[in-house]
């Protein structure tokens, strides 16, 4: 299976539709208006939501992490026009506070997560995200990581291959297809997508593919949160990111399955609560929350936005303010 970048052709700018732009710029506006004000994107992609802060703040300074080579090849190219304000750095974003230390930075007044699998991953058809297409069983966000998609199918026990689908993918059949993909793969190796796709069809019942659409999805949505750390890099990334705003700094996060959002929602909602005990009458100094909720619950996208751009349809949007800092500072 090739290593090397696949080929793209086209601007980012025709590949990507960026969801919830405006609401999130929205919600983010306050802490990106201040001039020389730090906001982190951390993950990059073809840079819609990026470019739409740096031309709605001319004073804005942004740093961008992305995994993959290719959207950062591409997001560059889109935001050239603000090559001097712009730091696009190969990370994933996990390495949140390697990379602002090497930047110089203590402090950031924004970020910006939209998780997922990118446009750009899905429309390749060569990268094997998308199961409506044969590919190679890659999967990787960095085509330079050492694990594929083939290589869990072919090495993972029956264990853990019912784990990872069974809670990444939320697959009600997932010992039955982990004991299928074996029986299979003692004949011959998995390396292609339509090979896995034969044999989910073969496996999920019919009944079952009649209501709960496609099913290749939950599978292949398991193998490429396992290929890619997913849920482990979001648990390690957000709260470095929430330690590193300012007060008056604002975070906003777009997931797209519940796993993530269930990750988010649990990490705002323990930065919201008071650390006074709850015997005490009085909120005691320093004690109060760090941060308040900018969003009652998670946001969705409407019906006008889901029917132009599909893939907003299962996107949950949460954003917060740090409204106190470590040492008891308070936004101002």
């Amino acid at each position: 299976m090739a290593d090397k970048p696949h080929e793209t052709g086209g601007s980012a700018r025709d590949k990507h539709v960026p969801v919830l732009l405006e609401r999130t710029l929205e919600l983010l506006e306050p802490a990106l208006s201040r001039d020389g004000a730090v906001v982190v994107d951390a993950t990059l992609g073809m840079g819609g939501h990026s470019e739409a802060m740096l031309a709605a703040h001319p004073g804005l300074r942004l740093i961008g992490l992305d995994r993959d080579p290719d959207a950062l090849r591409l997001a560059g190219e889109r935001l050239a026009p603000y090559a001097d304000r712009i730091d696009l750095v190969h990370a994933v974003y996990d390495e949140w506070d390697r990379v602002l230390d090497e930047l110089g930075l203590s402090t950031v007044d924004a970020a910006l997560f939209d998780l997922g699998v990118s446009s750009l991953q899905l429309d390749e058809a060569g990268r094997g995200f998308a199961y409506a297409q044969d590919a190679p069983l890659d999967m990787r966000m960095d085509s330079g990581a050492p694990r594929t998609a083939a290589d869990i199918l072919n090495t993972y026990p029956h264990e853990d291959l019912a784990r990872i689908l069974r809670v990444y993918g939320e697959e009600k059949f997932a010992g039955k297809i982990a004991s299928a993909v074996i029986r299979e793969r003692e004949k011959e190796p998995f390396s292609t997508s339509a090979r896995l796709v034969e044999l989910l069809y073969s496996t999920v019942p019919a009944a079952s593919r009649r209501t709960g659409g496609h099913p290749a999805k939950r599978t292949f949505q398991a193998l490429r949160i396992e290929v890619n750390a997913e849920l482990d890099v979001l648990e390690r990334a957000l709260p470095a990111a929430l330690d590193s705003l300012a007060p008056g700094g604002r975070i906003a996060v777009m997931s797209y399955h519940s796993l993530e959002d269930k990750i988010t929602k649990r990490e705002l909602a323990d930065r919201v609560k008071s650390r006074t005990p709850v015997d005490l009458p009085v909120e005691l100094p320093g004690h109060g929350p760090e941060f308040r909720l900018l969003t009652r619950g998670a946001e969705q996208a409407g019906a006008d936005e889901i029917e132009t751009n599909p893939r907003a349809a299962s996107v949950r949007l949460r954003a917060a303010e740090r409204i106190r800092g470590g040492n008891g500072e308070e936004a101002t």
